[in-house]
């Protein structure tokens, strides 16, 4: 991270911050095998085929973990905790994000409950976190 709070885009992972600049989520899509992957790369991580392209998903899936964090983390002050969260998305990658718009308790984040992607602006940058759907 260029500053410590924003990702700095690789030429590997470019598409996929175009992509949330246009509140886009986009994968990277083997056209050998099929399979959606993340995190970005040049070649399939399961059939290592490098033919390969970025497709917008869904951006839906369900809260598969999490863990909510207590220490400052910029640009959030210190009494701001961060459910840091591990996403099981529709199209079969699972991606960290974070789920907001919930309080930050444990009894507020049912594992397995359907969650939907949103964007917000950090910086020079755009990131997708998640909320709970129907919340």
């Amino acid at each position: 991270m260029a500053n410590g709070s924003v990702p700095s885009p690789t030429p590997e992972t470019a598409p996929f911050w175009e992509g949330t600049k246009a509140h886009e989520l986009r994968m990277q899509q083997c056209n050998g095998c099929g399979k959606f992957y993340f995190y970005p790369r040049s070649h399939c991580r399961y059939c290592n085929s490098s033919d390969v392209e970025w497709k917008t998903i869904s951006g839906k899936g369900t809260l598969a973990s999490f863990v909510i964090n207590n220490r400052p983390t910029p640009p959030f002050d210190k009494d701001t905790p961060i459910v840091v969260a591990l996403i099981q998305l529709d199209e079969g990658p699972r991606m960290m994000s974070n789920i907001v718009g919930v309080e930050p308790k444990p009894e507020n984040l049912p594992l397995d409950a359907p969650v939907e992607v949103e964007f917000v602006e950090r910086g020079d940058q755009v990131l997708p976190v998640f909320h709970f759907v129907g919340k």
